[in-house]
């Protein structure tokens, strides 16, 4: 159980699902508050007895020893018998709290406090609100005015007078003036010596037009600072306003200037002027996610995330016009064919389709192509493996196909965009459409030059390196990489490179030798960390490593603990095989589904195939060379990634198997 500890108010601490945990009486809590002053140090048992009491008891050290197996009870319930504790811990004379500076809310207040000085408004904001929030009251509230509290308290509370004031000062710089003015009203009217904090109110009420408000507040602080303390303003004071009096230029800056600052003044001004709940910020949030994720990592997680709360936000406005807006603002073009997020998927996609039933009959053509194509995109590796798409399953192939001709009768060039990337996505209920792929491709690519799309220019571009790599021509796949980088280097794009630089380490396992194969796929792995796209991630570079080593003849990774992701049913088959396992192979690939039918099937199933001829299961191959048959004149390398050689090979090995078994007439 991970347990928080809040001394920022009265002492306590919770459990993992935020419930307070019971502490039991005072003394226990002095315990605790005294090991968190002591900022993960022993602190020895006499000292702790000097501390709680003036007039200690007689059994005062078996008392506190009470105290802290008391605590030790409450903050770690499960904690077998006879084991050491992880928190708080006996060493040497006294006792220690080993929590984490995370787990400890005046650690972590301190560290977004000492957030470097030029970091950028926008970052500090929101910091500063976050841990300003996290103060319930005064620091260790519960016990007075302890001596062993005095100098920690004191600092505390320093630094949350600071934080308000840099916040301050961070609004101020990011045009949010107005949103500064209430609580510098209530901080200097609770701590009227902090003469910044007059400035910065001053300062803050010129720059929201009230200049008469701000000469009022500079003389109530004169007045004040002569009151409390018996001194005059010092020379920042006295300087803002002479500099108010005569509206110094430098006091209010225009609104030019970097970047940064355009940005600041221009969101600032944005949520002054959009009311909070309105939903044209939705709309607004949900265009900003379609940016976000495109910036890779972080940016994209980020935009998932946040995407999906917008739609649930709009659904809850009671207005499907809006939703339609906000679901169908979302369209990043996507390339790779397993979902990032699969439920997060499954739940866009049924509120396109509430959406689509609860839009007026009338109108609404754009919007409805949007939430087509939207079906399309998120459903994209969900065709029924083993049969025919019919009924609800065959919905995802429907939307691609109705979202394609809406777009082409409103002759939209951002929607037909979109729509194609539905269409590409759903080109997968059999093996060997390579060249219905690259066809798609293409006319992305036209398309999109057409139009100013760079980010769709780039998907096709990137479809049609998968294509040309599925058709064998690596030469046209490498030009298509590099157009690729070329717009992703102009348009800022950082992911384009993940899957040209995997790209090229196909092109690299193809003509060199296994060892500099293998240093080219782990190297195109170093892109996956942190791109945040565990759908293309997970499994990937294991996957590579085996085609290197089937296509080489090399010994396969039995026995070794590797994590093949979601292409484990379809590898261990082969790896119980080369173990001399065969009757597990056998079991395994008895009561195997079909791969996805997604970039990766061809592959998964020359795997399949390789397994079923090592240990003779004629079943198995004779489903694998129905499967495999459409893509005769292709390589098993259409996603562009890895590859397995020419699909004609395997029939091939497959076809002699099952004649050599007399079993290729008995189907």
């Amino acid at each position: 159980m991970q347990v928080t500890f809040g001394v920022l108010g009265a002492v306590t601490a919770w459990d993992e699902a935020g419930d307070a945990l019971p502490l039991r009486g005072p003394k226990h809590r002095a315990v605790l508050a005294r090991l968190v002053v002591a900022r993960r140090r022993v602190v020895p048992v006499a000292r702790l007895v000097a501390d709680l009491w003036d007039e200690p008891p007689d059994n005062a050290v078996g008392t506190v020893r009470t105290f802290v197996g008391g605590l030790r009870r409450a903050l770690e319930p499960d904690r077998p018998p006879r084991t050491p504790p992880r928190l708080l811990v006996t060493e040497g004379p006294g006792y220690a709290l080993r929590a984490a500076a995370e787990e400890v809310d005046a650690w972590r207040f301190e560290r977004a406090v000492s957030t470097p000085g030029d970091a950028p408004p926008s970052r500090v904001v929101p910091l500063l609100t976050e841990a300003l929030d996290w103060w319930r009251g005064p620091a260790f509230a519960d016990f007075g005015d302890a001596h062993w509290l005095r100098a920690e308290r004191s600092r505390l509370t320093e630094l949350r007078l600071h934080a308000v004031e840099r916040r301050a000062e961070a609004q101020l710089a990011s045009g949010a003036a107005g949103q500064a003015v209430p609580e510098l009203d209530a901080h200097v009217a609770e701590h009227p010596w902090r003469e910044d904090a007059w400035r910065l109110l001053a300062l803050a009420l010129y720059r929201s037009g009230r200049q008469a408000d701000a000469l009022s507040v500079l003389r109530r602080a004169r007045g004040m600072l002569g009151e409390h303390l018996g001194v005059d303003p010092g020379p920042r004071l006295r300087r803002l306003e002479e500099d108010v009096l005569r509206q110094a230029a430098h006091l209010d800056p225009d609104a030019g200037g970097t970047a940064d600052r355009v940005w600041e003044r221009a969101t600032a001004a944005y949520d002054v002027a959009v009311p909070s709940r309105a939903g044209a910020r939705l709309e607004s949030a949900a265009g900003l996610m379609r940016d976000l994720a495109v910036t890779g990592g972080g940016g994209l997680e980020a935009a998932r995330r946040h995407r999906a709360a917008a739609v649930t936000a709009a659904e809850q406005l009671g207005d499907p016009e809006l939703t339609a807006r906000v679901i169908g603002v979302y369209d990043v073009p996507a390339v790779w064919t397993r979902c990032d997020d699969p439920e997060q998927a499954r739940r866009l996609v049924a509120a396109a389709e509430r959406t689509l039933r609860h839009l007026p009959p009338d109108g609404h053509d754009a919007a409805r192509c949007r939430l087509l194509a939207t079906i399309a995109v998120e459903s994209r590796g969900i065709l029924p493996t083993d049969r025919p798409a019919t009924g609800e399953s065959a919905r995802p192939l429907r939307a691609a196909r109705q979202a394609e001709e809406a777009a082409r009768r409103l002759d939209d060039a951002s929607l037909l965009a979109f729509a194609l990337n539905g269409t590409f996505m759903q080109t997968f209920h059999r093996t060997g459409l390579a060249a219905r792929r690259d066809a798609i491709g293409a006319e992305i690519v036209s398309l999109a030059a057409r139009n100013g799309l760079p980010r769709y220019e780039v998907l096709g571009h990137l479809v049609r390196v998968q294509s040309r790599c599925a058709l064998g021509d690596l030469t046209g796949a490498g030009r298509h990489a590099r157009a690729a980088d070329a717009l992703a280097a102009r348009h800022g794009l950082p992911l384009v490179a993940v899957f040209t630089t995997w790209f090229r380490a196909l092109r690299t396992a193809l003509t060199a030798p296994p060892a500099a194969a293998l240093t080219a796929y782990d190297r195109a792995a170093d892109r996956l960390h942190g791109s945040g796209m565990p759908g293309l991630r997970e499994g990937l570079l294991p996957l590579a490593r085996l085609s290197v080593a089937v296509r080489h003849g090399e010994p396969l990774p039995v026995g070794r603990h590797t994590d093949w992701g979601p292409y484990e049913p379809w590898v261990r088959p082969l790896l119980l095989a080369a173990g001399d396992r065969h009757r597990e192979a056998r079991a395994a690939l008895r009561g195997l589904p079909a791969p996805p039918r997604d970039l990766l099937s061809e592959v998964l199933w020359c795997l399949v195939a390789r397994a079923a001829v090592t240990v003779d299961d004629p079943a198995t191959m004779l489903r694998a060379h129905a499967q495999l048959l459409p893509a005769a004149g292709e390589q098993a390398a259409g996603s562009g990634l890895l590859t397995l050689g020419p699909v004609t090979d395997h029939l091939r090995t497959l076809t002699t198997a099952l004649e050599r078994g007399g079993h290729l007439g008995s189907r």
